[in-house]
């Protein structure tokens, strides 16, 4: 007979990735970077006028706007906006972007 293999203990990281992966919260860390690529995915004009707050399990992403005018603006825009969104393979789709006004 041969000697038991013995078994090489599991990384810290990759126990954490497997849970992570096994429980959902993996695809909405990934979800959730679209609100630090905010700039990078739609440009410095946008990004200058809007900022990213959260965005939820079923794809609704918040994001407050400066002005009525840049929410009416952005709102005409939210197909092609939520199309550079979910130009990334492998993130959950945003669906959706609620518009909301910024208070002061």
């Amino acid at each position: 007979m041969s000697p038991a293999k013995k078994k090489q203990p599991s990384t810290i990281g990759d126990v954490l990735a497997g849970v992570l992966k096994t429980t959902g919260i993996a695809a909405r860390v990934e979800q959730a970077g679209i609100i630090p690529e905010w700039s990078a995915l739609l440009g410095e004009q946008i990004a200058a006028v809007t900022e990213p707050m959260s965005i939820t399990a079923d794809g609704t992403l918040f994001v407050n706007v400066t002005t009525n005018a840049w929410m009416n603006e952005l709102s005409l825009m939210e197909p092609e906006l939520l199309r550079a969104l979910n130009a990334k393979d492998g993130r959950v789709a945003v669906k959706r972007i609620r518009w909301l006004l910024r208070r002061r």
